[in-house]
């Protein structure tokens, strides 16, 4: 098989198989969504090897990535988790995650969801890559789609997170010409698309307000 990347690796190879390129599992609270924009903002500087190591862990340490229940941690789980040695103990990406979680569950009680903040940024169909070589890092979409996520509180969403983040979502399709994943993930998009483009969830129950972060 012809994969655009991670071939050699089993954990990577299912990685590109079966998520790359495709929208998460579709839930109320987008607890998927929100763990993707975290481990993207984990891995910065990194590789997403890595980050896939150590995705399990991840889950275990940040509840499954609830977006309502991350929202809730202080620095008295900054400080736990910054010492935990299962995940990556960045104590500005730990805040940062904390922090997004915070803007999600604002969104929510907007009524709005993550999802269609970032399909809103998504570009227009092109040709199909012939080589990995040929992917940009940022877009002009992805630029804007940054500066819209700081508008909403989001941090470590750089313009080049941003545009890994659309092309792991299946918002552009970067499968190769020649990958046999191109269909696949290609469809899988649009069917997820066409379910549940109208839906939308409505305010969260009301929780009591967040402590302040300690900066950093």
């Amino acid at each position: 098989m012809t994969r655009c990347f991670g071939t050699g690796d089993p954990l990577y190879e299912r990685y590109h198989d079966e998520e790359w390129g495709r929208p998460p599992q579709d839930v109320p609270d987008e607890a998927p969504l929100f763990e993707r924009i975290a481990l993207e903002g984990f891995q910065a500087g990194l590789s997403w090897l890595t980050v896939l190591r150590k995705r399990e862990a991840f889950r275990v340490a940040f509840g499954g990535f609830r977006p309502d229940l991350v929202a809730g941690y202080g620095d008295e789980e900054v400080t736990r988790l910054s010492r935990d040695p299962t995940i990556i103990r960045n104590p500005l990406k730990i805040r940062a995650t904390i922090r997004n979680a915070r803007a999600v569950v604002s969104l929510h009680e907007q009524g709005l969801r993550l999802w269609d903040v970032l399909r809103g940024f998504a570009p227009e169909p092109r040709a199909a890559p012939g080589s990995m070589a040929e992917l940009p890092s940022s877009t002009a979409e992805s630029e804007a789609l940054s500066r819209r996520m700081k508008e909403l509180g989001f941090t470590f969403v750089g313009p080049v997170t941003m545009y890994a983040t659309l092309q792991a979502l299946g918002l552009v399709n970067d499968h190769l010409a020649d990958c046999p994943q191109r269909g696949p993930a290609g469809e899988a998009s649009r069917a997820w698309d066409s379910a549940s483009g109208s839906a939308r969830w409505g305010p969260c129950p009301h929780r009591p307000e967040p402590e302040p972060l300690a900066p950093g």
